[in-house]
């Protein structure tokens, strides 16, 4: 189903769960583009009416509880044959998986989880919905430490007939007494349930155990629980009340309500003891192995406990195993059903013979085999001899679920009646199946989900540390990563990786009154380069005048600045002073500022220069004075007939002589009308 496209726009991707009832996988919403779960019918459901009833109820169920502690759900449809259900894509591990590989949780952290699951519930409950399936598979833990509750695909509202004969759907180790029974199910049906989930954080084990189904719902009808401080003494007396007033076998005497249950987790988180003490106090009962309704409790109330089963740690589990083992268990309840005649006949046959050789005998004394079950060899070896059995020589193999070096089969079973002397042969655990050794992928330059589909693909979990500046990986990107690319690791293991923040910013020095070596390593501090270039300044040479980027600019750190670092006052130039005795002193004056030079005029401004202070070379931009006097002119204008020259003759040239002519068209033998004469 990988290349699918379903609704048009949810394109199926990889597999990552199969269930029950439903095949979950990892999709992509095209429009939305983003990375969403999608769950779809199995094919041999698809055409049966009451299971697409009940695919459809837990869509629009589900989507209606709007819950941050509830998975999401964005839609769901039918295309072609093929139910499927569109909802929040969830990343971290579920709950189950965690304490197998933990073991046992932080009474503190066991609450957290408690109160923030009854929350979802309170939303559920208000709707009419009963979850009825609450176990740790189906409870995903975040990155962040928050929880969802996952999975309503047995939940129904209350006055919903899908299920006739109102048949327990959920799973035998967290079903209530009432489920066992068959009876009307409520609020407090998903309370016990969750009771058993705290039970199992806090203790690293299930309450009841047994060979198969039946006799753990046997169980849960009939016996009470270990105290749980009986196997975790570090688990508080409050904490424990609690947990056993949500599993009181009579629904009354459990919490009432779920935001009943929150409010005495968060008394119990926030030191408030003396109202959870009052809140979960509950009557009396035994905790002997079976209930004994006329049997009275002495003392405490409390009375020897029978043998529960040592706690097992287990490691964790990838989605495809656990949904490949709920497939199996499914597999191996239907078989149940269909041999169970077979077995009843076996039963009486067996009977019939152990009748049989009891009458007439047979020449054998028989025995019980005892359990061998989590025992040591050891202990196994002594348990075989003390019950007039021989021990078997010891064959070890690996077990998922038994820690290692204790038991985890025997042959013949526990509890039969064998001739004395019979071998018991028996399997201890080498602990889980080695976890298969991957290689670290470079995760450089990934986004965050990029890293995560990345670690995934190699069978890893990915998990951001605290970002990191970096000058050469943008902002948003994995610039670290605490185990290197290349480096071989165990499936399953967690790669934490680091994203930049990018560059880290900082302002450029104040320049003060700095050498060009004091500058330089201020600039050097604050991961700045320094690039100097040196210029004439009336600054003092060797001082720095100023800076590109302006000193207090905010730049990213390895920026190069320039620093302009002063030379002193430029040198002189000697340059040629042009001579201007007898020339006007504006001609005078315009001669020498072109040239370089300042001009200080003693005299008339419009006179004629007879001195200049300077003369032959001078420095570039000296000071030059220029004495001037006045310009001598006739007393009355000339009544020479040539002043009457005809024509339009215009000014005469400066040059003109006394006998010249105009310097236009004019005629006549008179001066030029302004010409100078000296």
């Amino acid at each position: 189903m990988s290349a699918m496209l379903l609704g048009g726009r949810y394109q199926v991707q990889d597999r990552i769960g199969t269930g029950g009832m439903a095949t979950v996988y990892r999709g992509l919403d095209e429009v939305l583009g983003r990375t969403v779960a999608i769950k779809t019918m199995l094919p041999q459901y698809a055409n049966d009416p009451s299971f697409a009833a009940r695919f459809k109820q837990e869509a629009q169920a589900a989507a209606a509880l709007q819950s941050p502690y509830i998975v999401s759900v964005y839609d769901w449809g039918k295309d072609a044959d093929t139910y499927y259900i569109v909802m929040e894509y969830l990343r971290g591990t579920d709950l189950k998986s965690g304490i197998r590989k933990h073991g046992a949780l932080d009474c503190k952290k066991v609450a957290q989880i408690g109160s923030q699951i009854a929350q979802a519930l309170s939303v559920a409950h208000k709707h009419d919905i009963i979850h009825r399936d609450i176990k740790p598979q189906n409870i995903m833990v975040q990155p962040d430490g928050n929880i969802k509750v996952m999975d309503f695909g047995i939940a129904r509202a209350k006055n919903s007939h899908l299920t006739q004969d109102n048949s327990v759907l959920g799973t035998a180790h967290y079903v209530s007494p009432e489920q066992t029974q068959g009876k009307e199910l409520g609020p407090t049906t998903d309370i016990y349930s969750l009771g058993i989930v705290m039970y199992e954080a806090s203790t690293g084990q299930v309450p009841f155990q047994g060979d198969d189904a039946i006799t753990v719902a046997l169980k849960q009808v009939n016996e009470q629980p270990k105290p749980p401080s009986q196997l975790n003494p570090s688990v508080d007396p409050q904490l424990e009340a609690i947990i056993l007033k949500c599993m009181q076998k009579n629904p009354a005497d459990r919490f009432q309500t779920a935001d009943e249950l929150f409010r005495t987790l968060r008394d119990y988180l926030a030191g408030r003891m003396q109202a959870v003490t009052a809140a979960a106090a509950v009557a009396p009962v035994p905790v002997t192995g079976k209930l004994d309704r006329t049997t009275p409790v002495k003392g405490s109330g409390t009375a020897s406990l029978p043998r529960i089963e040592r706690s097992t740690r287990y490691r964790g589990q990838s989605a495809t195993q656990q949904a490949a083992e709920e497939e199996a268990e499914r597999q191996r309840k239907h078989r149940r059903h269909v041999i169970i005649g077979v077995i009843g006949a076996i039963a009486a046959i067996v009977v019939a013979i152990v009748g049989f050789v009891s009458l007439f005998g047979s020449g054998e004394t028989l025995s019980t085999v005892p359990n061998l079950s989590d025992l040591t060899v050891e202990q196994a070896e002594e348990a075989i001899i003390e019950a007039g059995f021989v021990p078997g020589e010891p064959k070890y193999i690996y077990s998922e679920h038994v820690e290692k070096d204790r038991v985890c089969e025997q042959d013949p079973a526990a509890h039969r009646e064998v001739p004395e002397g019979t071998t018991i042969n028996f399997k201890v655990s080498k602990g889980p199946t080695p976890a298969k050794e991957v290689e670290v992928p470079d995760l450089t330059n990934k986004t965050q989900e990029e890293a995560d589909e990345l670690l995934e693909q190699y069978g890893l979990y990915g998990r951001r540390g605290d970002d990191r500046e970096s000058d050469k990986v943008e902002a948003g990107k994995v610039c670290e990563q605490d185990t290197e690319a290349g480096a071989v690791a165990k499936a399953g293991d967690t790669i934490t990786y680091h994203i930049s923040s990018g560059s880290g910013q900082v302002a450029v020095p104040e320049i003060g009154n700095s050498t060009e070596d004091e500058y330089s390593d201020l600039l050097t501090d604050a991961g700045l380069i320094p690039y100097i270039v040196r210029t004439s300044s009336e600054v003092t040479e060797g001082y720095v005048i100023e800076t590109d980027p302006a000193a207090g600019t905010s730049v990213d750190k390895g920026t190069t600045i320039t620093v302009y670092v002063s030379d002193g006052p430029e040198a002189p130039q000697e340059v040629s002073v042009p001579g201007v005795v007898g020339d006007t002193a504006g001609n005078a004056k315009a001669r020498l500022t072109s040239a370089g030079f300042k001009v200080i005029v003693s005299g008339p401004a419009d006179g004629i220069v007879l001195y200049q202070s300077v003369t032959g070379t001078a420095p570039y931009g000296a000071t030059i004075t220029l004495t001037t006097e006045a310009v001598q002119t006739d007393p009355e204008p000339s009544t020479d007939p040539g002043n009457q020259g005809s024509g339009t003759g215009g000014q005469g040239s400066d040059t003109g002589s006394e006998t010249g002519s105009g310097s236009e068209s004019g005629s006549g033998t008179g001066t030029g009308s302004e010409g100078d004469t000296l």
